[in-house]
């Protein structure tokens, strides 16, 4: 028997609560995991809560990250004991997650956990962290350096946009953050963002070309914010979008993408193949010191994930949440 947070949808309708399951409760798979670590990302808020049909069958353990160690292994790749860690893959949503003590996955979607990199501080990075660096990485291979220009973030106190600003901020950019949330601009400014700008400045209809601002931006946030930020990018520049915290439209105009070049770039985390995972979680492991992770996180335990999930929806929360699975 282990512990988890689980998921019900029946006639009585929803309810979230913690429970202890057997074993043979888990998700086909061929790697057992004890899991140490999990997160609260803006998507387990929304499975726990019942705020939106994240949860695809139930009853569900939520969670989509978790790093832990393997107990069972029938894959080649991987044996007893070897630290490893898991973003995506539907995990949370189509099969059984990561706040749980244990978790039953296919060993094609854990990649071993770098050396350098604790599996609490693997999760103070987390499905947010991983996801920054992808939407990173993705503007540098479209041209973005330093020296292109300053980079905007949007949604810059949330979990993705807190590591955009501060690995933005370590690589050398120059970085403006976008927040709603006027008491965290010193916040922003630990993490290192140079200027900081009122998300309403964005949020509203614009025009279909704006003034050039910024050389490129890590948008999660959709909507009229992501097309005010297209507008407003300079030329040849490049945006990253991976998320819809305003909206999953996109009232646009095409004048950005065939009068100035810019490249908007779509980031998806949940399926992409090992090997970014494998190049993001590298590049992560090489420039984010360890006492950097471990500021940007608050440490929970299961029994109060249901509590902070709300706090987190509400925008109650600054930075990451680790949840400590035997805690």
């Amino acid at each position: 028997m282990f512990k988890c947070l689980l998921v019900n949808k029946d006639e009585d309708g929803y309810r979230t609560s913690i429970t202890e399951l057997p074993e043979e409760s888990l998700s086909q798979g061929n790697v057992l995991v004890n899991v140490l670590y999990s997160t609260l990302n803006y998507k387990d808020a929304l499975a726990i809560t019942g705020k939106a049909p994240v949860i695809r069958s139930f009853p569900m353990i939520p969670g989509i990250d978790f790093s832990g160690i393997v107990e069972h292994s029938e894959s080649d790749e991987f044996k007893v004991g070897d630290k490893v860690l898991l973003n995506g893959f539907g995990v949370g949503e189509k099969h059984m997650g990561g706040l749980s003590q244990k978790a039953k996955v296919n060993s094609d979607w854990l990649i071993p956990l770098p050396e350098s990199i604790s599996p609490v501080q693997a999760m103070s990075i987390g499905t947010a962290g991983y996801t920054a660096m992808l939407c990173i990485l993705a503007l540098e291979k479209n041209g973005i350096t330093p020296a292109s220009g300053k980079i905007l973030v949007t949604g810059a106190t949330g979990g993705v946009g807190s590591f955009a600003v501060k690995l933005l901020s370590l690589m050398g950019y120059s970085v403006v953050a976008s927040t709603g949330s006027s008491e965290q601009h010193d916040y922003l400014t630990d993490l290192g963002a140079i200027e900081i700008i009122d998300r309403a400045e964005l949020s509203a209809p614009g025009k279909p070309l704006m003034k050039e601002k910024w050389a490129g931006a890590v948008d999660s946030i959709g909507s009229h914010t992501l097309a005010n930020v297209c507008a407003s990018i300079q030329y040849g520049g490049a945006v990253a979008a991976c998320g819809l915290a305003q909206g999953m439209d996109l009232p646009a105009s095409v004048a950005p993408f065939i009068l100035r070049g810019v490249s908007l770039l779509g980031i998806d985390s949940v399926m992409r193949p090992r090997a970014d995972r494998v190049a993001a979680w590298k590049k992560l492991s090489e420039i984010l010191p360890a006492t950097e992770m471990e500021s940007i996180a608050t440490v929970i335990g299961l029994e109060a994930s249901i509590e902070v999930a709300e706090k987190l929806l509400n925008g109650d929360v600054t930075g990451r949440v680790v949840v400590d699975v035997n805690k």
